[in-house]
Order: structure tokens, then C-alpha cells, then sequence
């Protein structure tokens, strides 16, 4: 073979090893994607898609369609502004409790993406995407990293973040870093007292997260509201004891330190139990741990246990509870806004197991729930009889109070937007439930990130508001522009906080038979009293508490 054809043999060689080399070294570090938007990792699909994409998550198939259909119709019609919202939470579990949750959060979303997006035509409206960041938001940095360069993208124009139901330390750092790149993040379902800005009576208070906007109480205000319900001389300290979770946990920590700062009268009770956990949603040993708390409580006399740990590890600690023979005793467990999904937890033996076999309940979970569907005609009805029983029927009637109509109003247009969706043949999965809460204040969250859009929007009818400008509206939504919330009144303080959010507390009966009852009690407010007139929030408040 002539020398001049072994040279270009050799290389060809060469390059076709080249270019086979690149190729295998392409596909190899190729991300293994899930969908657009969405890479796998860790056997997780962890990222963002606002198409219809389900992460693997049957049970919020039909309602992620829902929403790519409303999202085609503005991405349909470029006359008209729009900007992208992400609901950011995690929407991937082997657990088909969790799985139901994650289908009541986004129906909220879904119906609050409806109601802002409705109103009378004011832009801009509102493209919502959904952002998974992974089981306990251990991915967030990567979904993080992509919503920052939305927020720089003309053509994605992320003006907010919204979801985030666990308060952890990663759900903290996730808030912390959108917030540092000044993207306005509204926490529909996060009661962490730490994954919040501090409220001074003179002002002072730097905001930890600027651009951060809370629509639940904190944990702090929470416990506060329930001592104010139930009248902090209404219980003997020998006859209350509180269980918590050692566990690092935002959520757990902060709900610790609310009960344990609950005055009560008498000689002291038994000293604070607590117990470790492998994670949220994971029991591992708790129910040996549980044994034992449960028998020490016996014979400690306490007959009302504050439990300061996630839902998972309630349900344990409550059937552990009604094993332990106790001379009949019944007991009380008071727990925190996550106890709103016990019910979702429990099975008919469940059941049977805390009634005992007379039939009579041995266990009753109260809890401040975030919000409740029988709260506003509830306490109207309470109100109106209260009124009759103290004034003669000749009085004039005074004007029903601001803070339970305006609620009542917007719960039932929560509620005729659901009829609506139905009436279209819209699926969502399954009619939405709105006991557990979760609907509700999600839809109220984007209702809420809705109006604040709407005030942000300057200029021409093309124009769309900058994140710094949507951030800095939170302040502003008090007063005349408080918004009438499914949940009750949101007006929020110069640093993004509820200022006295009313707390629905519940009961979660066991009953005679079939499944535990949920009853509505009656509204904690964490200043001790209802909101001002038109949410005029007083100078020199503060609900620091943290």
C-alpha cells in the first residue's frame, strides 16, 4: 500500500474514533429527562414543566392537564401580557396519602390560576408551571437554579414562586436563594416560625427574606391562638404534657417552643417526652418509642398531651395512646396545622382502634387548622345568637361582622368556581375536598399572587410588571386591598406576614362507627381578638414571636 494512503487511513481512524468517542461520550452525559424541563435524578424527575407533565404522580394527571390547557390558551393569544407563576413542591411519593395532597394543592392552584386569571380582564395573567424539587425538597438547588434563569428569560417572565407545604431546612435555603435574586415568593402552606420575617412594634426589623409573603399563621401564632381559644387558665399544667420530635425539622422545632410557652395554672405537670424520627413521612422505630411515652403519660396523670411532630408520626403516637389501659381515661392530643391530613391517614381499623370496644372515643385530636369549609357559617350562626341572647329584638341589629362575611363570600366563590370547572367537564382528578384544607389555601395563594400582579401593572396593555415591583406590592395588600380569602382575611404587615389570620380549631372525633368525625369548634386568633375593621393594621403591632 502506498505510504500516502496508510497516512490517511490512519487518519481516518483517527477521526472516525473521534467522532465515536464524542458520541458515546454525549449520550453518556446526557441528561436522562423525563420530560421537557424535567431530568431524572436519583430515580426522582426533579424539575419544571407547565405541559401536562404528571411526574410519574397518577393521581394529578388530569388536574396538570387542566392547567396546560388554561396555560395553551394565553400562550395562544400574544396580544395579551401573561407571566409564569411556579407552584413549587414535592409531587412524587410511594405513599398514596401523600399523593391525594399533592392532588389537593394543585387543584387549589389549578382554581386560583381560574379566579385570577377571570376577574375583569385586568393583565397580566397568570401561566402556572409546576416545579418539583424533590422528596423534602432535597433537589431544590437545580429547580432553584432553573427559576432564576426564568426570571431573567423575556420569554418565560417568572414574576413569582409559590407553594412550599413542608417547613424544612432545605425549604428554607430554597426561599432564602429565590429571594436573594429577588424573585417574590408567596408561602401558601409553610408555618415554620423560621421561614419568616420578624415584625417589630417600632419597625426595626430587617427582612430575613426580602420579597417573602406568608398567608398562614407561623406556628408561634398558631399555639398562641389555640391558648387564646381555650383561655390560657383553662388547663392545669399537671394535667397537660408535651411529646416532640428531636428530629431536625423546622415545622416540629418551632411548634415545641409555641407549646411550651402556653401559660397554665397550677403546680407543674410532668417534664416534656420526647422521641426521634427517621424523617417526615417515615415511622421507623416511633412506635417502640411510643410504647413507652404512652405509659409514662398514664402514669403521670396527664390527660392532654401537646404534640409538637409531623402527621405520620400523630397517628402512631395517637393509636399507641389508646392501647395503653389507663383507668378509661380519655385523652386530648393538640397538634399543629399539618395534623389537617391526619384524617387522610387513618383506615376504618384506625378507627375502631381509638374508640375502644365500648364505642366511646378514647382519643380526640384538636388542632389548629389553617382553614376549615364550615368556619364562616359557623361562626356567623354563633355570632347571631349571641347577638339575640344580649340585646332586645327591638335593637337595631348591628352590621354583621367584616372578617366572617367577606370570607364567607369568597369561600362560596371558591365553591361556585369548582361548580363551574364541573359544569365545563373539566377533570381534576376528584371532586376537590376541602376539609384537609389544602384546596383552600392554595387557591387562596394564587388569588392572592393574582392581586398582587394586578397592582404591580404599569404602562401599556403589552407591559408586564418586573419581580422587584410584584415583591414590593406585598406590603401594600391591607386595607382597602386586603384580599378576601377562602381562609379568612389576608392583610399582610410591612415584612410579608398575616397580621392576626384567624386559626380554625378542630376536632378529629373517632365517633361511634365509620370514619373519625371532623368537627368545626370555633376560630383562635392569635391577638386574642378578630381582625380590625377593613384589616387596618394597628401601629406598634408585632407578631414576632420567633
Amino acid at each position: 500500500m502506498p505510504k500516502w494512503k496508510k497516512i490517511l487511513y490512519a487518519l481516518l481512524t483517527v477521526a472516525a474514533v473521534a467522532v465515536a468517542t464524542f458520541a458515546i461520550r454525549s449520550f453518556v452525559l446526557k441528561p436522562d429527562t423525563c420530560a421537557e424541563g424535567v431530568e431524572r435524578i436519583d430515580g426522582e424527575c426533579v424539575g419544571i414543566n407547565g405541559q401536562g407533565y404528571d411526574f410519574g404522580t397518577p393521581e394529578i394527571h388530569d388536574v396538570a392537564k387542566a392547567i396546560a390547557r388554561e396555560n395553551k390558551k394565553l400562550e395562544n393569544k400574544p396580544d395579551e401580557p401573561y407571566v409564569t407563576v411556579a407552584m413549587m413542591l414535592p409531587l412524587q411519593s410511594d405513599k398514596a396519602a401523600l399523593r391525594r395532597q399533592m392532588r389537593s394543592d394543585l387543584q387549589g392552584a389549578y382554581l386560583g390560576q381560574r379566579q385570577a386569571n377571570g376577574g375583569e380582564g385586568e393583565p397580566p395573567k397568570i401561566r402556572l408551571v409546576l416545579a418539583n424539587p424533590g422528596r423534602a425538597y432535597h433537589q431544590q438547588g437545580k429547580v432553584v437554579d432553573a427559576l432564576v434563569r426564568m426570571a431573567d428569560s423575556s420569554k418565560d417572565r417568572l414574576r413569582a414562586v409559590t407553594g412550599f407545604n413542608l417547613s424544612l431546612e432545605d425549604t428554607e435555603t430554597a426561599v432564602q436563594r429565590l429571594t436573594q435574586h429577588k424573585i417574590p415568593v408567596l408561602g401558601s402552606r409553610i408555618s415554620g416560625d423560621l421561614i419568616a420575617n420578624k415584625d417589630r412594634a417600632d419597625g426595626s426589623a430587617k427582612a430575613r427574606f426580602p420579597g417573602l409573603a406568608r398567608i398562614i399563621p407561623t406556628n408561634h401564632e398558631a399555639a398562641q391562638a389555640l391558648a387564646n381559644f381555650t383561655g390560657e387558665r383553662g388547663r392545669e399544667d399537671r394535667k397537660t404534657v408535651l411529646v416532640y420530635d428531636k428530629r431536625r425539622d423546622v415545622y416540629s422545632q418551632s411548634l415545641a417552643k409555641a407549646f411550651s410557652g402556653i401559660k397554665e395554672t397550677g403546680p407543674p405537670g410532668p417534664a416534656a417526652m420526647p422521641f426521634e424520627s427517621p424523617g417526615i413521612d417515615e415511622p421507623g422505630s416511633t412506635g417502640n418509642q411510643f410504647t413507652q411515652t404512652a405509659n409514662n403519660i398514664c402514669d403521670s396523670g396527664a390527660d392532654t398531651v401537646y404534640f409538637a411532630g409531623r402527621t405520620t408520626h400523630l397517628r402512631l403516637f395517637a393509636l399507641k395512646l389508646a392501647q395503653v389501659d389507663c383507668q378509661n381515661r380519655h385523652y386530648t392530643l393538640i397538634s399543629g396545622s399539618d395534623a389537617a391530613s391526619l384524617r387522610q391517614d387513618m383506615s376504618a381499623k384506625d378507627w375502631e382502634r381509638l374508640r375502644g370496644e365500648d364505642g366511646q372515643a378514647k382519643v380526640t385530636v384538636q388542632y389548629a387548622a389553617p382553614a376549615h369549609p364550615d368556619a364562616w357559617s359557623r361562626a356567623l350562626a354563633d355570632w347571631r345568637e349571641d347577638w339575640d341572647a344580649h340585646h332586645d329584638r327591638k335593637s337595631a341589629k348591628k352590621d354583621l361582622p367584616q372578617y366572617l362575611t367577606e370570607p364567607r363570600t369568597a369561600l362560596e366563590t371558591l365553591k361556585k368556581r369548582i361548580r363551574t370547572t364541573r359544569d365545563e367537564g373539566v377533570k381534576l382528578g376528584s371532586v376537590p375536598d376541602l376539609e384537609d384544607s389544602r384546596t383552600m389555601l392554595v387557591y387562596d395563594g394564587l388569588v392572592t399572587v393574582g392581586k398582587a400582579l394586578h397592582l404591580a401593572q404599569q404602562g401599556g396593555a403589552k407591559e408586564v410588571p418586573g419581580r422587584e415591583d410584584v415583591g414590593g406590592q406585598w406590603s401594600r395588600l391591607q386595607s382597602r386591598h386586603r384580599v378576601p380569602g377562602a381562609s379568612g382575611l389576608i392583610c399582610l404587615t410591612s415584612n410579608g406576614n398575616p397580621y392576626d389570620k384567624p386559626v380554625a380549631v378542630v376536632n378529629l372525633d373517632p365517633g361511634r362507627e365509620g370514619r373519625g368525625k371532623l368537627k368545626f369548634v370555633g376560630l383562635g386568633w392569635s391577638t386574642g381578638g378578630p381582625q380590625p375593621k377593613n384589616c387596618v393594621i394597628p401601629s406598634g403591632s408585632s407578631q414576632d414571636g420567633q
